[in-house]
Order: structure tokens, then sequence, then C-alpha cells
């Protein structure tokens, strides 16, 4: 059952919220992220991505890199520019993105219930995506950047939700790429205690964003726990800071696919080989394709769209090679354009739904060959295989609204 703990969070005065809260360390690369930085010092994107405050000739993880991050963010606490609570709550973080709302409860969750598998994952991790963040959050003694959880839809947490969201909202604003932010304090026992117990029933939650920097909180839990021995399990680095929303107001978008060429076919030959496992349709007219349905593929070759639909032999049950981009990647990308490993082949590149079709045009016009159009991975499908205990393909989901960091901050004690 899930452990779900209130924790007394630094977070930022209300005034400077706006100006504080940032996009995940990992949306950016260095150079976009001293951009950002550059045209906004306060942003917590200095603290999460210190090597902001260095030159070039600094490597992005040299030691002095994450000492940098904990002394400015030690700083910026002297300063007031944080703040923490003066007892442990949790709180209702609410992000209202192209007309749709999500609504998450900001806690902490158990490091145990990682290890133990209610928290399930739906990806594998890499240890040196892994590292960064064991050292980020080690040295800066504080977790920064919430992990993106969710939970099958439950009718008691959704009128609780409502109900606190009669109060008036700590935080009320409107950052620069629309997505409006809404943060309210949940103090009270009563309700504390009403949304633990509700969630002790809860068998199991996913993680649906974030797990490289959950794995790097239970690794960082687990190394302190090696240096006291004493431990008792209440102590504040047993716990992972988190978001948890209801599956059902949650939306992943398409994650398409930029290819850099046919693997030595003409086109002629590469639609004569992919029509073998697909039905392969040009489309009329000149706007791009996106899929209405699973087991569809837009395909952009040539300055013209087809539509690739699976044919019923490469349609499987199983809940990882059902899925469109495991259909893809085993009928397609590896057999014909040779694209075994997607992960760490340079001739695929990935681009995100919120980009749309117009940019896998721009990047066939400029620096790839064809591109493909996804229809998008559902929640329940990621579920389905977390419950499995399977894993997904690479790139197979795109979450919006991202969750900002730096409205939360989790002291390890």
């Amino acid at each position: 059952m899930a452990q779900i703990k209130p924790f007394a969070a630094y977070r930022p005065a209300p005034a400077l919220a706006k100006t504080i809260a940032a996009l995940p360390y990992d949306v950016y690369n260095r150079a976009e992220a001293c951009e950002i930085v550059r045209n906004n010092p306060s942003s917590f994107l200095a603290i999460d991505r210190a090597e902001t405050g260095f030159d070039a000739s600094v490597d992005t993880y040299a030691p002095q890199v994450y000492e940098r991050a904990s002394a400015l963010l030690q700083q910026w606490i002297r300063e007031g520019r944080f703040v923490q609570e003066d007892k442990p709550c949790f709180y209702l973080y609410e992000q209202t993105f192209q007309g749709r709302m999500q609504t998450g409860i900001v806690a902490c969750a158990s490091i145990d219930d990682y290890i133990n598998g209610v928290i399930k994952k739906h990806e594998n991790t890499r240890a040196d995506k892994e590292q960064d963040r064991i050292n980020h959050v080690d040295v800066c003694n504080m977790q920064t950047g919430p992990i993106f959880l969710t939970y099958r839809s439950d009718e008691v947490l959704h009128d609780m939700i409502l109900q606190i969201k009669e109060d008036k909202p700590l935080y009320d604003f409107i950052s620069e790429d629309g997505i409006v932010h809404r943060v309210w304090l949940i103090a009270d026992e009563d309700r504390i205690a009403a949304i633990q117990n509700r969630f002790a029933e809860i068998r199991a939650i996913y993680i649906a964003d974030g797990h490289h920097r959950c794995a790097s909180a239970v690794k960082v839990g687990l190394k302190r726990r090696e240096e006291h021995p004493d431990y008792t399990g209440e102590e504040e680095f047993n716990r992972i800071l988190c978001v948890l929303f209801q599956e059902n107001e949650l939306r992943i978008y398409d994650y398409n696919r930029v290819v850099k060429d046919l693997n030595g076919y003409s086109s002629e030959e590469f639609l004569r080989k992919i029509s073998e496992s697909f039905l392969v349709t040009p489309c009329a007219g000149d706007e791009p394709y996106r899929p209405k349905k699973s087991h569809t593929f837009g395909m952009y070759l040539e300055d013209r769209w087809y539509c690739l639909t699976a044919k019923e032999e490469v349609i499987s049950n199983d809940p990882v090679k059902g899925l469109d981009v495991s259909v893809l990647q085993d009928y397609l990308l590896a057999p014909i354009l040779g694209i075994n490993d997607p992960k760490t082949d340079k001739r695929i590149d990935f681009v995100g739904g919120i980009r749309g079709l117009e940019e896998l045009e721009r990047r066939v016009h400029t620096d790839m060959k064809l591109a493909f159009s996804m229809y998008p991975t559902s929640v329940n499908e990621l579920i389905q295989v977390a419950d499995a205990g399977l894993l997904m393909p690479p790139k197979s989901t795109w979450f919006e609204p991202k969750l900002r960091s730096g409205l939360f901050l989790h002291d390890l004690g």
C-alpha cells in the first residue's frame, strides 16, 4: 500500500514563485540552459543546472558545479527567496494547459515503496544520467525536482481535491509558455490524515515522468542509510519528493521519429519493403498526417505524407509488443532501416508532439530524410506495462505540461 507523507517544504516567497519556477533540468541542453539563466538569473535552473555559472571550460559534471548549486541554494534561502513551512504539509499543484486541467497532490513517497514495487516504473534508467542527479541531491542535501507520479482514478481523493480548491491558492501565476500554475497549502491535520489514509488503500502508483530523478533519490536515500546504520525509517532521506495525479487527468502526447537515411534503399525500394508489414496509402493534399487510431502511422518522405496501417499479422496482444512504438521499431526501424538500438543510434532522433507535425517536415527539409508521426501511447497502456513488470521502448511517452522545479524543495535533514 502506498505510503505518502507530508513534509516541511522550502518554497519560493509568493512574489517570486513565477520568476523562480523552471522547467525540469533535463528539458534543456547546456547552451539553452545558459541562455535561460542569462535572461533570468533568478530561474531555478541557476541551481538545477549550476554549470550555467561557469564558462564552457568547466565540465557539466565537475565537483565545483554541484558545490555551486548547494552554495547558491543556501544563499537564496538566507536572502529570503525561499521560506520553509513551519510544519509538515501537503500541497495541491494545478496546471492548466490548452484548456485541460490536471491537479496533483505534492507529497513525499517512500523509497521502500520504490524498492518493493508499490511505485512501478515503465522504463530503464542509465547509470550516467542517474549519477548527475545523485551528486546534485547529495551535495545540495535537497530534492529540488518532484517525480511525476500517477494513480488509478479515485473518487474519494477527487472529492477531497475539489474541496481544497475552494480555498485561496498560495500561488497563482501564468508561466511564459502560457501554462496556468496554482498551488494550495494543505496544513489541516484532518485533511492530511484523510489523504494519507486513502493512499494507504491504493495498491500501486506509477512513474509517469522522472525515472532518473526517482532512481537517483532512492540511491541517495540508500547511501544515507549506510552512513546512518541506526536509521529508523522516519528520516527525511527515506522519502522522495513527488506530485501524484489521477490517471484520467493526464495526457500523453505523440513522440515522433525522424531518420537520417533509407539505409541504402531507393525511395521505391523502401516503399516496397515496408509494404510487407504495412498497408501504405498516399495522403491526398499536403496537410501533415496525424494518426487517428493505434497501429496507424504517418510517414513523410520526399515532400509527401503517407498513412501506414500495420497489417493484422504484426499486431500483438502483448502489453509491450503491441505498442505502436514497438510495432514501428520491430517491423520497420530495425529490420529495414537497421536502427536496432534507438537509444544510441545517431541516425534517429525524437520529436515531442508538442512541437507539432510541421517540425517533422522542417527536420526532413534540413537534416533528415524521413519522419514518422505516431499515435500517442495511452496512460492505460503505460499502467498495463508497469503492472506486468515490463518496460516500454525508449521515447514512448511525452507528457505535457511538465512539472516546474523550484516550487517545492524537500530537505533531506
